[in-house]
């Protein structure tokens, strides 16, 4: 199933209200920018029904380079986004989980993958010494 792009966004609400794409396209990027202002600002963002998008500090940590063991270095805390989505949005995602439930079983099948995502185990090759 294919994104839904900022571009097809403004081709349906065009074809709905019957606005030239370009006014169409203006508003949603207005939007999104005085979005991202408010946000850069500190400021939560309330949309009811949508979501709530919000202004958080992830904590210090220390992160490890696997390639090189015993490498730690200190990654600083830092402002991150968070999305809490609103109640319709929840019940209407809630409302596709058991269909995505019972399409992924079946694709997890036809991909040959586990039913928890996982490609089953490989069998080592057996060499020759042709």
């Amino acid at each position: 199933m294919p994104n839904l792009t900022k571009r097809d966004l403004v081709v349906k609400i065009s074809n709905e209200t019957g606005l030239v794409q370009h006014q169409v396209f203006d508003v949603i990027q207005k939007t999104l920018d005085h979005i991202t202002s408010a946000l850069a600002k500190g400021q939560d963002v309330e949309l009811r029904n949508f979501g709530v998008f919000q202004v958080r500090l992830s904590k210090a940590r220390v992160g490890r380079n696997p390639n090189i063991p015993g490498s730690n270095f200190a990654i600083p805390p830092r402002a991150t986004v968070k999305f809490k989505s609103g109640k319709i949005m929840r019940r209407d995602v809630l409302d596709l989980s058991e269909s995505m439930k019972k399409t992924g079983a079946k694709a997890a099948k036809a991909n040959g993958r586990a039913s928890n995502g996982h490609a089953p185990a490989k069998k080592p090759a057996a060499h020759s010494n042709n």
